[in-house]
């Protein structure tokens, strides 16, 4: 098979678009997390937390045609992608619109502004505020579909909107496309835009975050103490590519990706299950022809709710055994939904290269109720790995895992 590499990355979060600038601020243990002061309007929505990334002027980043089409999330997104197309040294190269480039983008929903019309037009029959370009901006495969036009491409597209692992299934997806020889250059990666009705969702099921007064100190991934999540927003993108097109070319690798598994619980939409957890991260590792030992790290899904950390913990344990170290970075950021598993991706390689992995923020204290792991706490961890793992799952069951090699 045909072997699959990493050639750039790029993204936003609440602490910054750079590397050098979140790692400073993680080391800092600064997290990303305000108190939402518009929020206070909407009375019957309890907490008041999000993970905003408030430098980021959408309405600006690109000419106004373009703009045109783009909502905020989709924004995020090719932004992402044109930053990483530049860090991969591919941004004016033939290849883009050869039809051997393709893209695999999600999101949770697109950009919910438009919806309001929408609305307005069902309650009312007035469509005033609606326009040709209302609909593109919320469909769920805004982000894809932008990204895809933004830059001509003109090879395979797939859309991922499949909630927390929308971004970690576009990664997933666009290795096998390119491993199987559909592509030879993917550009994938996963978008959100913070918006009260993320939060509402999980309002409805007690499920985030209600200290609202000590916004750095929420959410806590695993720790028993912790109130729930708290939603933020961003994008990440990265660049894939067929390693001998790489090498060719001349380009820098910054990872290969080895392993991917997926598959679904089939039983609830809202009660993830341990059993299948684990065995999406079996699927990664046969698929890397890797054994439980190989994995030198863990980037957890880890969203600050009950069921949701100890059914991942405790597949990860099983799997994976109680040594292996572990962080969620949503301690930093908040869950940002479908660009939480682009993001982590990015970021995981990162620290890999760097040889020093990020502790979990405002993990005090380990629910016992959780899988036996090594919980990363305190300050950074010098870890010389060659594998690592990065796991995410989503409502409806939905369980990824990717596996990431150091490259050479």
């Amino acid at each position: 098979m045909r072997r699959v590499v990493v050639t750039g990355m790029a993204g936003m979060t609440p602490l910054g678009a750079t590397w050098p600038d979140i790692r400073a601020a993680m080391h800092e243990g600064r997290s990303g997390i305000k108190y939402i002061k518009d929020w206070d309007k909407l009375t019957d929505l309890k907490t008041r937390l999000g993970g905003p990334v408030d430098y980021f002027e959408h309405e600006k980043s690109f000419p106004r045609k373009a703009m045109r089409s783009m909502g905020r999330c989709s924004a995020f997104a090719v932004k992402a992608a044109e930053s990483a197309f530049a860090a991969a040294g591919l941004t004016d190269d033939p290849v883009l619109k050869s039809g051997r480039t393709g893209c695999a983008f999600g999101s949770s929903y697109g950009s919910t502004e438009p919806t309001k019309g929408f609305v307005k037009f069902m309650d009312t029959g007035e469509a005033t505020g609606l326009t040709a370009m209302s609909y593109i901006k919320m469909m769920s495969h805004t982000a894809v579909i932008n990204v895809g036009i933004y830059f001509g491409l003109r090879g395979r597209v797939i859309t991922t909107s499949s909630a927390c692992t929308s971004g970690s299934q576009a990664i997933g997806y666009s290795y096998e496309a390119i491993k199987h020889n559909h592509a030879d250059v993917m550009v994938a990666g996963g978008a959100e835009e913070l918006c009260p009705t993320m939060a509402i969702v999980f309002d409805t099921l007690f499920a985030t975050s209600c200290k609202n007064t000590t916004p750095q100190k929420t959410p806590q991934p695993y720790d028993q103490d912790r109130d729930g999540l708290v939603i933020g927003e961003g994008g990440a993108a990265l660049i894939l590519e067929e390693r001998e097109h790489a090498l060719a070319r001349g380009a820098t690798i910054l990872a290969e990706i080895v392993g991917f598994g997926t598959n679904m619980d089939g039983t609830h939409v809202t009660d993830p299950q341990s059993e299948t957890m684990g065995e999406a991260l079996k699927l990664a590792l046969a698929d890397a022809s890797l054994l439980p030992k190989d994995i030198d790290f863990v980037s957890g899904h880890g969203t600050a709710t009950v069921q949701g950390d100890i059914a991942e913990t405790l597949a990860t344990s099983e799997v994976l055994g109680s040594d292996v170290p572990i962080h969620s970075l949503k301690g930093y950021f908040g869950h940002m939904l479908g660009a939480c598993g682009a993001v982590e991706a990015w970021l995981t390689i990162e620290m890999m290269r760097d040889k020093k992995f990020a502790p979990n923020l405002n993990l005090n204290q380990v629910d016992e109720r959780c899988g036996k792991l090594d919980y990363i706490t305190g300050s950074f961890r010098d870890i010389d790995a060659t594998h690592v793992m990065s796991n995410n799952f989503a409502f409806g069951g939905v369980n990824t895992s990717l596996i990431f090699k150091r490259s050479e």
